[in-house]
């Protein structure tokens, strides 16, 4: 699509979101076209998605983000880290599943994913949201056993991303995958749809695992995956300020 069909294309989308009773006013190109694309270039359906995340935004984070005394309990159990950029800029978020436990929580769950997903991509912005950052997955299931095994929050995970971070996804990395989680794997991957699922890169041999850890950046992936950093703790991670 060359820049005039999608210059037809946003503004299609915003005439279609303004019928539907909401506003694209204080969103920009770049915000919009993620919508388009993960509609198939649709404005009336990218319209419907988008007025559903502003829908889901106001009622699920009302004062604009999640604030770490929500979550404390997932995040004291230290399974995820916010790595710095990758090096095509990218924030990292590592996810390491032998911390992990299916929780009897899931609305604090979701609300942990939502805070990650926000914290990682606010921690991108340059004085001001663009609309157009992603974020780079890397998920470690070395030394996992049955007890961190959990299809449905994993489903949790991709379903918020689809649903309400359209086009926020670079690539996901899973790494040291045991033979008992392939059938996981598989019942999981039936509700990833194909955009997603071809992010998705499953490291299993020498020269992928080169490949994952050129592609991230040695300053940035701590020394047990081959680069030079310790872990973060996202709490640790300061946000920069977000001009006017």
């Amino acid at each position: 699509m060359d820049k005039t069909q999608q210059q037809i294309a946003l503004t299609q989308l915003r005439k279609s979101v303004e019928k539907l009773g909401s506003s694209t006013e204080k969103y920009g190109d770049p915000t919009l076209v993620r919508f388009l694309i993960a509609r198939s270039m649709d404005p009336e359906k990218a319209a419907k998605m988008f007025a559903q995340w502003l829908k889901w935004r106001a009622a699920f984070v009302p004062n604009g983000s999640i604030p770490d005394s929500e979550v404390l309990d997932e995040l004291r159990l230290r399974k995820v880290f916010l790595q710095g950029f990758s090096r095509d800029g990218y924030p990292v978020l590592l996810v390491k599943a032998n911390k992990h436990f299916p929780s009897k929580d899931q609305l604090q769950f979701k609300k942990f994913v939502v805070h990650l997903l926000d914290k990682a991509i606010a921690s991108s912005f340059k004085g001001r949201e663009i609309g157009n950052e992603k974020l780079i997955a890397i998920l470690d299931l070395q030394q996992i056993a049955y007890k961190n095994t959990d299809a449905r929050g994993l489903i949790t995970g991709f379903q918020l991303l689809q649903a309400y971070y359209p086009e926020r996804l670079a690539k996901c990395f899973i790494l040291s995958m045991p033979w008992f989680f392939v059938s996981v794997w598989r019942m999981v991957s039936r509700f990833l749809e194909k955009a997603t699922l071809e992010k998705v890169v499953i490291v299993t041999n020498e020269e992928e695992r080169n490949f994952f850890v050129k592609e991230i950046g040695e300053e940035v992936l701590p020394e047990e995956y081959g680069g030079r950093a310790m872990l973060v703790d996202p709490q640790d991670v300061t946000v920069p300020p977000v001009e006017g």
